[in-house]
């Protein structure tokens, strides 16, 4: 028979057992797994709103990297609806609501970000040129509060124009829109006209800054001739983009693009980074800051996943016929 003292001295053991252990694995506390408060996080747009489906991918990047919305993380979504004016007065109001990390689309928005906050982590995205926009100046070790995602921006302009090439062989016009006031197109048209001779085009350039200079690209095609038109995409023209298309269909021209929405809306073809999985990545380097990372030291990476989509149906209706070398490579067709 055990002693009462016995007794005592197991029990003691016991406790102290589980004390130490708990010491050794706090993961098995359930406090300790989920901090107090939630962390929270700015999502300052240009281009997009919170609810279209490239943005719905970081929530759900912070979801498989285990974050519970409410729980663990508190979401502040911004948006400026392609009115860039509008953007350094909300970058400065996520400031002031002391986030813990500001995720941004675009160049404009990781600018406003910047300059609004050194010491508030800062992801990008999808920002084109982080280098030549001056956000950083390398990309191995970007230093600062900034880090992120870049597109591929010379390759994927040059590509888009040899694939108009390929799609319409005869095609030497073509009218591309652009946007002086997006920091890395003045570089995309710079790609466009060293690349162009080489393949017979003969690029004319129209500047859209808002939706009232849509009135000007009727005009624009007639004095061109254009027999197509290649979208440099920024905001102004993404979000307009519908209108953008019954132009092109009134004038009966294709439309090349790197966003595939608008393929999907009545555009040729599109080719680009996949923007949903740019946002998916992007919720990493949100996870690896919180956790205690530098963004300064977390190199910027590239694109991984590309996507051609084409619009059979568009082809058909402009008379157009698409060759097999691209329906191969196609990751989208619309019929």
């Amino acid at each position: 028979m055990i002693s009462r003292f016995g007794w005592l001295a197991s029990a003691f053991r016991i406790v102290a057992s589980v004390f130490f252990l708990s010491l050794i694995f706090p993961g098995h506390n359930a406090e300790a797994q989920h901090p107090a408060e939630p962390r929270h996080i700015g999502v300052l747009l240009v281009t997009y709103s919170g609810q279209e489906r490239e943005v719905q991918a970081f929530r759900q990047g912070l979801q498989n990297a285990g974050y519970s919305e409410g729980r663990d993380v508190v979401i502040e979504w911004r948006s400026s609806n392609g009115n860039y004016d509008r953007v350094p007065e909300l970058a400065a109001d996520l400031v002031k609501r002391k986030m813990d990390v500001i995720v941004t689309d675009i160049t404009v928005g990781a600018r406003a970000a910047t300059r609004a906050t050194s010491t508030i982590p800062v992801v990008m995205a999808i920002v084109a040129d982080p280098v030549g926009a001056g956000l950083v100046t390398n990309l191995a070790h970007p230093g600062g509060n900034i880090t992120g995602l870049s597109l591929m921006l010379g390759e994927l302009t040059a590509k888009r124009l040899e694939l108009l090439k390929e799609a319409l062989p005869r095609a030497k016009r073509v009218l591309v829109l652009w946007n002086p006031a997006t920091p890395y197109h003045r570089r995309a048209v710079q790609d466009i006209k060293a690349a162009a001779p080489a393949m017979s085009m003969e690029p004319t350039f129209v500047a859209v800054r808002k939706r009232e200079d849509f009135s000007s690209i009727t005009s624009a095609v007639k004095r061109a001739n254009a027999q197509a038109i290649l979208v440099i995409d920024a905001p102004v023209l993404y979000m307009n983009r519908r209108e953008l298309l019954t132009l092109a269909t009134n004038a009966r021209l294709p439309i090349v693009s790197g966003n595939s929405d608008f393929v999907s809306d009545g555009a040729l073809i599109s080719y680009g980074a996949d923007f949903g999985d740019l946002f998916r990545r992007s919720a990493g380097y949100v996870d690896k800051i919180l956790k205690g990372a530098k963004p300064g030291d977390l190199p910027i990476e590239q694109p991984t996943k590309f996507e051609l989509v084409v619009n059979l149906k568009t082809a058909k209706a402009l008379g157009i016929t698409i060759p097999e070398s691209i329906l191969l490579r196609a990751d989208g067709v619309i019929r």
